[in-house]
């Protein structure tokens, strides 16, 4: 172990940055300077740093702005605070779990966001402002009117002015889809949906004892032509659309195709439900399905996939008042409410402006991750450069399970075609999750190792992936 470090007015640590107008937030540059000094060995495990104020003086900088910067190296596990003897350099933490997790889709933290002080302002406003004991008890009517009218403004893009009386709070995008499928079909009734599809759809339908088929897609999305034979032959119940970044092929649906696929559902008579968890992170996305069917469809927008996974809010778009009802009964059924704590935490941060920002940094940390991944598996990414994931189709010579196992013997998760296959649809083709892995460096390492695995035949690994 080295020598404690000490500063002495005259002795200017060497590690100290030289803070940048426009170089981001001053508290970020000194914990990313922190990083590098201990990347380069300037700063070694068991060095002392000075004390706050005394580096607060030689930056020239107020205090709360370097507690900010040793918070935000401690959340990083570059720090340790040791009581009255001050602030050390911490020993690298051991990965107990070296998994490269390819497999979830999940934001990715944003640079330039302080997401534990945004929690931690976002929690502190809402005890401020909102009657604790209505934090902790029932709530029957789908939301405060509060919360709505935060759906209301989430939704603008998509929709513009809504009326918020016509929108449902639920704990989550699942929750919501299969709430819909028990209000508006019954016992056998058959849910139309794409080849590849989202699980938690076949899951809740299974459950409820209604049958999924697939309907043909192409480039663009389901076929209108193939869907108008389905609705003849099928008589479906409802028809399930996940248009914008579509999971797992992440595809956008074209407006045009949009239009026709809403003009064929209103002839058969057919509700959709629109999944779209998506279509803020979509770079100019097309309209939702919703506004060409709005007396037949229903729309589904979560928080958990464009913000973070741990706010567990959904806002449902329901226009009929007596449907309205029916749906907050079924989800009554199984999941009465929304926790009210995080539906006011979801409502502040979406009135005060704090969920756009994070959004806005979601969307960018996102379009960097898929230019990683277009330069890293140059040849074979198809995306569109937004989203949280990439569809992969594969080489002849693999199969997507045979190289899920293949990647997994080397640390590496992903999630093949058929976790997603409906019906007996076939697609050779894996999904990869581009936010489950936080540090980027990691990331760029598991995309690295994926590329060189993609290059190798599965004969190389022998009866491991057979």
């Amino acid at each position: 172990m080295s020598q404690p470090q000490t500063v002495q007015d005259e002795d200017v640590p060497i590690w100290l940055p030289r803070l940048a107008v426009h170089g981001g937030p001053r508290f970020l540059q000194i914990a990313d300077a922190l990083q590098a000094a201990m990347a380069d060995g300037s700063l070694k495990p068991g060095d002392r740093l000075p004390p706050q104020r005394q580096l607060a003086a030689l930056l020239d900088v107020d205090l709360t702005t370097i507690t900010r910067a040793y918070d935000e190296a401690r959340r990083r596990n570059l720090l340790e605070g040791r009581g009255a003897r001050g602030t050390y350099v911490a020993a690298p933490k051991v990965e107990l779990t070296p998994i490269l997790d390819l497999s979830m889709n999940t934001p990715p933290p944003p640079d330039g966001v302080d997401f534990d002080d945004m929690l931690k302002q976002g929690l502190s406003q809402v005890l401020m402002r909102a009657d604790n004991e209505l934090l902790m008890t029932y709530h029957l009517a789908g939301g405060s009117d509060s919360d709505r009218k935060a759906g209301a403004k989430w939704l603008e893009p998509m929709f513009g002015h809504l009326d918020p009386r016509q929108l449902v709070v639920c704990p989550g995008a699942q929750a919501a889809i299969a709430a819909l499928i028990l209000a508006l079909t019954e016992p056998g009734d058959v849910i139309l949906t794409e080849p590849m599809s989202y699980p938690g759809l076949r899951a809740a339908a299974s459950q409820f004892g209604r049958p999924v088929i697939a309907v043909e897609a192409d480039k663009h999305g389901m076929l209108p032509e193939m869907l108008e034979q389905a609705c003849r032959q099928h008589k479906p119940g409802l028809l399930y659309l996940n248009p914008t970044l579509q999971n797992p092929t992440a595809v956008t649906m074209p407006e045009r195709r949009r239009k026709e696929l809403a003009g064929i559902a209103k002839r058969c008579n057919v509700r959709i439900i629109e999944d779209d968890p998506y279509w803020l992170l979509a770079d100019a996305p097309p309209p939702p399905v919703v506004t060409f069917s709005p007396e037949r469809a229903y729309y589904i927008s979560t928080l958990s996939k464009c913000l973070t996974p741990g706010l567990r809010v959904a806002f449902v778009l329901v226009r009929d008042p007596h449907e309205r009802e029916r749906f907050l009964a079924a989800l009554r059924s199984f999941a009465l409410m929304a926790p009210p704590l995080t539906a006011a935490l979801a409502t502040q941060w979406i009135l005060d402006g704090s969920a756009g920002g994070l959004m806005e940094g979601i969307r960018n940390e996102a379009r960097l991750r898929h230019r990683m991944a277009r330069d890293i598996l140059a040849g074979r990414y198809s995306g569109a450069g937004d989203g949280l994931h990439v569809w992969l189709e594969l080489p002849a010579y693999w199969n997507s399970s045979q190289l899920a196992r293949a990647a997994d013997g080397e640390g590496i998760a992903i999630t093949p075609a058929e976790a997603f296959a409906t019906g007996g649809a076939s697609v050779n083709a894996i999904r990869i999750s581009l936010g489950s892995i936080k540090d980027r460096g990691r990331l760029r390492v598991g995309l690295q190792q994926l590329s060189r695995l993609l290059a190798r035949r599965p004969e190389w690994f022998g009866a491991a992936v057979g």
